[in-house]
């Protein structure tokens, strides 16, 4: 059984994701998604870049033309676009229909490391994550779902699946240069490139200004800071840590038990109640990590 610095770093990911989301429904999310994504993107920049100034000094990564625009690319593509599109699709079929399609996050980083990174997946790992995979699906599977129009229906769920592959792609895309030196201006840079792309998609779609008068808007901005930078700031450096120090595979399916932590948290501090599906969902879903973790002893 292997559980490194990389397991430990995608498990604590999950973990801080999962809390940053009871602290923002605690807040009553007081912001638009629009907002408050390009509000936590700026503000967790802000401290990216200094903390990169501290750690690893003034020198930039000695990368070449080719991987700082893979850099950017991933950063526009994994953070811009996917935002985007996962927004739409929520606005379209609703959070139950697109939770579920979120789950398709692990499959895609599997197979794409597969094919690029040549990371391999021992049979005993695919039943753990199949376990996974099978766990979250009961717990975010609602029954009773908004009516939504079968075109409608179709069309958000194409977008949700869209922009759950494009964020594969970009941390796929990265990890091989997150593996070398300068890792934290690697991923300011990555996160700066995420968010000229969401500024200029909202130049395009004519929502810039109405979002930047939403953040001027007075509000109790104590928990969303600090939200925030459990969210973006301490959740990305944790996220993306775990794919320096791990194969993706591992990672991808660890950062899955986000979802788990989000209903556990929202049982004990929130008082939201749990029915028995979603309770062996959860239970279902750990051992699956527990399986799959303990079979990663000895994966290239």
């Amino acid at each position: 059984m292997t559980f490194g610095l990389g397991e430990l770093f995608a498990l604590s990911s999950a973990i801080c994701w999962a809390t940053a989301i009871i602290l923002f429904k605690h807040s009553g999310e007081t912001l638009s998604a629009s907002a408050l994504n390009l509000f936590k993107n700026i503000l967790a920049t802000f401290l990216l870049v200094p903390t990169a100034f501290f750690i690893e000094g003034i020198q930039l990564p000695q990368l070449d033309a080719y991987q700082w625009t893979i850099v950017a690319i991933s950063g526009f593509v994994g953070i811009a676009l996917s935002d985007t599109w996962y927004f739409l699709a929520l606005r379209k079929v609703g959070a139950g229909n697109t939770a579920i399609v979120s789950s398709l996050y692990s499959p895609f980083v599997i197979v794409l490391s597969v094919l690029f990174l040549n990371e391999t997946l021992h049979w005993t790992q695919f039943i753990g994550f199949l376990m996974v995979l099978i766990g979250i699906i009961l717990v975010t599977w609602q029954r009773n779902r908004k009516n939504v129009d079968a075109p409608v229906l179709w069309q958000g769920l194409a977008l949700a699946a869209g922009a759950v592959f494009l964020n594969a792609v970009g941390v796929v895309m990265v990890k091989r240069i997150l593996e070398g030196d300068g890792f934290f201006w690697i991923i300011s840079l990555r996160l700066i490139g995420g968010i000229l792309g969401s500024i200029g998609l909202l130049l395009i779609s004519q929502k810039l200004i109405k979002v930047v008068n939403e953040l001027k808007q007075p509000r109790d901005w104590r928990i969303l800071i600090i939200a925030s930078v459990l969210g973006t700031y301490i959740s990305m450096i944790l996220w993306l840590s775990g794919y320096k120090y791990t194969d993706a595979i591992i990672a991808s399916v660890l950062n899955e038990t986000s979802v788990l932590f989000i209903v556990l948290f929202a049982w004990i501090f929130l008082k939201e109640e749990v029915s028995r599906r979603r309770l062996a969902g959860v239970v279902l879903a750990f051992l699956g990590v527990l399986v799959f973790v303990y079979n990663s002893g000895g994966q290239g």
